[in-house]
């Protein structure tokens, strides 16, 4: 056997076996309208006054630890270039049927020899709060050459980009890729280093270790709509292996961004959570 196929029948073997963990209920649901927007680091410990995950929501790691996770808002490598605030800790959250659903796409994409990776799981109400601020301040646009080169910083309401509330924050919604296996590391962002745009050739772009989507995660493009006609050969076929082999575990593409997908049914269609991301919001008072 090939160094290749053990390490995917290892991978496919974990994943099978893996078992969902129960979370002890909480006493409510979180109510985003109660929970005021205060200034908040992206990092740190718990606080008294933080709101808790409901019962409902589960780290994905607790439920599928081969899924790999590169949590770019924990990080300054997003289109802000600041850490964004809520995120804690660089996990991904999400709903449990959103997680086991996930679970499900993994084993079929591990037997196919991909690993999922998630960029962005749930997301706090002030998280979102904060890409609001930073889109109305358009003095600020130190990412631009690599998140959004051709698109004006004014328009990025008008045009969708940036919006008051994200289907992120119900916690169903994720966005990902595709790593081919055996996955190489990709390297880290340096704050300041040459930025290159999201959408040029790939052998341009900031390296990932994904496969080629034909854009970077979060290009503010065209280009970045799923079934873009400019999209052709492998990286269009990428997106539709990513595309038909998550719609198979229930989830449903955003059609402006090719790694935006939401599990249907959502378990909370209608409510919007603001519990800041980090193992601390899943302990139950």
């Amino acid at each position: 056997m090939s160094r290749l196929a053990a390490v995917r029948r290892g991978l496919v073997a974990a994943a099978a076996a893996l078992v969902t963990v129960t979370v002890a209920p909480s006493s409510a649901v979180a109510d985003p309208a109660a929970a005021p927007s205060r200034p908040r680091g992206a990092v740190g410990g718990a606080r008294a006054d933080d709101p808790k995950a409901p019962k409902e929501f589960v780290a994905l790691r607790d439920v599928d630890p081969t899924i790999i996770q590169e949590i770019r808002y924990a990080t300054p490598h997003d289109f802000m270039g600041v850490p964004v605030t809520g995120y804690r800790e660089p996990m991904c959250i999400l709903t449990r049927d959103a997680a086991r659903a996930l679970h499900r796409a993994q084993v079929a994409f591990l037997r196919r020899g991909y690993s999922l990776k998630v960029y962005d799981c749930y997301r706090p109400q002030r998280a979102v709060d904060h890409f609001v601020s930073w889109a109305k301040d358009l003095s600020d646009q130190r990412m631009k050459a690599e998140f959004y080169p051709r698109v004006d910083k004014s328009v990025l309401f008008r045009d969708g980009y940036i919006a008051e509330k994200s289907g992120h924050s119900r916690g169903s919604t994720v966005d990902l890729t595709l790593v081919p296996l055996p996955a190489v590391p990709t390297r880290p962002y340096v704050p300041g280093e040459p930025l290159t745009s999201c959408f040029g050739p790939r052998a341009s772009r900031f390296p990932d270790n994904s496969l080629d989507m034909g854009t970077g995660f979060d290009c503010f493009d065209t280009l970045a709509h799923t079934l873009d006609p400019r999209i052709k050969g492998k990286q269009r076929a990428h997106r539709l292996l990513l595309k038909e082999g998550l719609e198979r575990a229930g989830f449903v593409n955003y059609a402006d961004e090719w790694w935006h997908y939401t599990f249907s049914p959502e378990t909370f269609p209608d409510t919007y959570f603001d519990f800041p991301i980090a193992r601390s919001s899943l302990t139950r008072r």
